[in-house]
């Protein structure tokens, strides 16, 4: 019954992990280049428009969650099954969530990577 707890909050980490990542992702494409706006605006000007675009702060939102979720993970299995299954899973549907959602090219190596990802995770389970 704990292994079906554990690899409930693995899945649970991965998927809210990836949501934040895609959200900040999304957030700092709509910021545009954080450089120049420091450059040719300063500091305030960069922390204000991050702060008040709405992906990013769902984004924290979300990586929040992740890290709460790693906790529960950790009160119910090892650190040894929790971390390494849930980052493995989270690069694989990162990988996924990169091609649906934020339009990316995903190239034939990044799947293949993808996968043999995927291959450790079940190696694990077992």
């Amino acid at each position: 019954m704990m292994q079906a707890y554990a690899w409930g909050a693995i899945v649970g980490i991965a998927l809210t992990s990836t949501l934040g990542d895609v959200l900040l992702s999304r957030a700092m494409k709509q910021v545009g280049d954080v450089g120049q706006l420091w450059d040719s605006h300063g500091l305030w000007t960069v922390v204000g428009r991050v702060l008040r675009n709405p992906n990013f702060l769902l984004g924290v939102l979300a990586m929040t969650a992740a890290f709460y979720t790693l906790l529960l993970g950790l009160s119910w299995s090892d650190v040894s099954l929790i971390a390494p299954a849930s980052a493995s899973l989270t690069f694989v549907f990162n990988a996924v969530a990169a091609k649906l959602f934020l339009h990316e090219r995903v190239d034939h190596r990044r799947w293949l990577a993808a996968l043999c990802v995927a291959g450790g995770v079940v190696l694990l389970a077992a």
